[in-house]
């Protein structure tokens, strides 16, 4: 039985194997990814740059758009090169690399728009001591706590994945590396090892989401008993958005490792992960800024200042 020494290079699933439709991908994808940069970027600059907007809210969203960065910075670019120069091919150490920060991206995201719901609970139910639970030094240690568990959970995912014997080729039925598909080239019974991990790490996920969804109950609950119909429209206008992105995060990924083996296609597989890894770091900007009065100011006086410094050199 080969080791995984062996294999030097992994096959990545192609999105089409005619030039033209190649090169539209290419396009296509080219086009997201900087939407993805200007978007994400802008919500990096406006935050760090305006100091109305140094608060815990707006500290979570800086790191929720690094963690969208990394992440369609993880996947995309290997897969535009690939429809570009027309290959599939991805080394063992960048295969590796992939499963590690795809991992560690998603798992420290999720972690951190759970900490996000515990931000917009303590705000609406209990505002009074908002300064004191979400404090500056608590909002360190919880987004040292979401990129801290994102990198402890992988370090075990990957270590265990990349120590199993791969005997079942090098073709990965993903447009990028990720530990399932790596799982299914195996044929050694201490896969088993794997199964538990992520058992844990599915457990945990869940934990979370039961989390986000009691602290939702409570803040609707909060915000239908406020007497002023100003006050619930600010509430909810600081929720839906957060909403919105846990939602599109947790359906895609639901509907990507938990759908029935009989409607599993590799095409359908294909359009499945886009939906999960590169929709919601290109979308999430878009809906945060949407019903945002605060973000929009912060990003139109960022526009006016590079306008103004441009003139002026």
């Amino acid at each position: 039985m080969p080791n995984s020494s062996s294999v030097s290079e992994f096959l990545l699933l192609a999105f089409a194997y005619t030039r033209e439709l190649q090169l539209l991908h290419f396009a296509l994808f080219l086009g997201i990814y900087l939407a993805a940069l200007l978007g994400n970027g802008l919500i990096l600059s406006a935050v760090a740059c305006h100091h109305r907007l140094h608060t815990p809210m707006y500290f979570f969203l800086l790191n929720l758009a690094l963690l969208d960065l990394g992440c369609i910075s993880t996947t995309l670019p290997k897969a535009m090169a690939n429809a570009l120069w027309d290959t599939r091919a991805i080394s063992y150490q960048g295969c590796a690399a992939q499963v590690f920060f795809v991992a560690f991206l998603f798992v420290a995201e999720y972690s951190l728009l759970t900490i996000m719901a515990y931000d917009r609970y303590v705000a609406i139910c209990k505002p009074l001591h908002y300064g004191s639970l979400v404090g500056s030094r608590a909002c360190a240690q919880m987004a040292a706590a979401a990129w801290g568990s994102g990198f402890l959970t992988v370090v075990l995912h990957t270590a265990n994945t990349f120590s199993l014997p791969l005997c079942k080729g090098n073709a990965v039925e993903q447009f990028f590396c990720e530990i399932p598909q790596i799982l299914k080239l195996s044929c050694s019974n201490a896969y088993l090892r794997e199964v538990g991990v992520l058992v844990f790490t599915v457990s945990l996920f869940f934990g979370c989401f039961a989390f986000i969804v009691l602290s939702y109950v409570q803040i609707f609950r909060a915000v239908l008993r406020m007497p002023s119909e100003e006050s619930k429209h600010k509430a909810f206008s600081t929720c839906l958005p957060h909403l919105a992105v846990v939602f599109l995060f947790v359906s895609t990924a639901i509907f990507a490792y938990l759908k029935p083996a009989s409607i599993s296609s590799p095409s359908l597989d294909l359009v499945v992960s886009l939906l999960y890894s590169v929709v919601p770091p290109a979308v999430n900007p878009l809906i945060y800024s949407m019903r945002n009065q605060e973000l929009k100011v912060a990003v139109r006086k960022l526009f006016l200042y590079v306008l103004l410094k441009h003139q002026c050199c």
